[in-house]
């Protein structure tokens, strides 16, 4: 079994556009001591995918003796081909049902975990993460919070399976497998598409893609997130180039929104990755670096607080 990946073992690899990654290290013995770095890894999966594409990375972090949760989203509880079978069970799922879904069950933890989201999921690691829960978030090829108006045509034909039809807002919504070509695979070889949409895809609530596409016109809406806040943990966002539903300018416009924030933020492209890239050939790669980055900026939160925190004690002897 392999060994963690820490920030002495792997430094991080080069980011497109690092912000806030001022990394001093401080060593002065009056400071407090660093928090232990986090064990437990919380993956959240998007939608028509289930616990089940990330296989990958579970194994690779588990055989670095992490623990690693993969908790499905509410109502989903039965096997993949019984949810073929009947999806009913998440008919108007949406997306504020979700994340309270995953905010009651980090809670629970005894730790701050590294929170892990792909597409859908990387949008509710983003409010979770603005909620104050995780150690750090990753967001990988992740749908849009309120705010980002960039809707490139790709992403729409991509959604239109839902978009086209007004009571996919109430129903769930399968694909067919040329769709899921499309939406997840396109950079995919035809066996790999295949494979991948045999193992991974189920039907999935049309809600959600609703509230994410038309959040910009509701005051109310469940995908907002606060993009000014400085006390939220390490951010970092990741695009595939070739991806359809998320392509990267999507990605980096949402990335861009975050430039109010204090808080640090990252952006990273992988080329040649399509919206699948937590189980496309080269997920390895997102995995390692994804785990490396979040281990590397928790240190840099927990040194700057500890310089603020020695800091504040220094002033507070003086007085």
């Amino acid at each position: 079994m392999g060994d963690a990946l820490t920030p002495t073992s792997c430094p991080p690899p080069g980011l497109v556009y690092p912000r806030r990654a001022d990394e001093q290290h401080y060593s002065n013995s009056s400071e407090r001591p660093l928090q232990p770095e986090p064990r437990t890894i919380v993956l959240v999966h998007g939608l028509w995918m289930t616990p089940r594409c990330w296989d990958p990375f579970r194994q690779l972090y588990e055989e670095r003796r992490y623990r690693v949760i993969a908790p499905p989203w509410p109502r989903l509880h039965d096997d993949i081909e019984d949810i073929r079978r009947d999806p009913s069970a998440l008919d108007r799922l949406g997306v504020a049902e979700i994340v309270d879904h995953y905010d009651s069950a980090i809670r629970l933890l005894d730790e701050e975990p590294i929170l892990i989201g792909h597409s859908l999921g990387g949008l509710v690691v983003q409010i979770l993460l603005d909620r104050g829960l995780g150690a750090a978030g990753i967001a990988i090829a992740s749908a849009p919070p309120k705010g980002v108006w960039r809707l490139p045509l790709s992403q729409v034909k991509a959604l239109l399976p839902v978009l086209s039809n007004p009571l996919s807002y109430w129903q769930t919504v399968a694909l067919t497998y040329p769709q899921f070509r499309y939406a997840f695979a396109n950079a995919m070889s035809e066996s790999e598409a295949e494979a991948a949409f045999t193992q991974y895809a189920v039907p999935a609530p049309g809600r959600p893609i609703f509230e994410a596409k038309f959040a910009n016109v509701n005051p109310w809406s469940a995908t907002t997130v606060d993009y000014a806040n400085n006390e939220r943990g390490p951010l970092l966002l990741i695009a595939g180039t070739e991806d359809h539903t998320s392509p990267p300018s999507v990605v980096r416009a949402n990335y861009d929104l975050y430039g109010r924030s204090q808080a640090i933020t990252s952006f990273k492209e992988f080329p040649g990755r399509s919206h699948l890239i937590i189980a496309q050939d080269g997920w390895r790669q997102v995995a390692e670096f994804a785990l490396c980055w979040a281990h590397y900026h928790v240190q840099v939160r927990a040194r700057e607080t500890a310089r603020q925190w020695a800091t504040r004690s220094l002033v507070k002897s003086a007085a």
